[in-house]
């Protein structure tokens, strides 16, 4: 069973959404996000409008700053907008490769 993020966890939560920013530029940051099986992406903290697409097929849990617990099937090409986020609706979460293979991500985060 997973535990819930703890209160300490959620306030160390940085802004780094990926595992490697490969450009920021024109408001515009591009990440990559590569977790091997049972690899956790530290809590971090979405305030910034965005989008995530998969390129792999996978699983993951995501234990959000609400004490949800989220298991996720994804498949290759899936995409997701987070259009109105902002530091007033940002929201906390952690990503933990759950699956076989690895689980390769693609976020595209405007700033304002």
């Amino acid at each position: 069973m997973t535990n819930p993020m703890s209160k300490a966890e959620i306030a160390m939560a940085t802004d780094r959404v990926g595992t490697h920013l490969v450009s920021e530029e024109n408001g515009v940051k591009v990440w990559h996000l590569r977790l091997a099986p049972g690899e956790t992406l530290p809590a971090h903290r979405h305030e910034r409008p965005y989008f995530w697409s998969v390129l792999t097929d996978g699983k993951a849990t995501s234990r959000q700053a609400d004490g949800r617990i989220l298991d996720v099937t994804y498949r290759a090409g899936d995409t997701r907008h987070m259009s109105d986020l902002s530091p007033d609706t940002a929201f906390v979460h952690d990503l933990t490769n759950t699956g076989e293979a690895e689980l390769v991500f693609v976020t595209v985060e405007f700033v304002r």
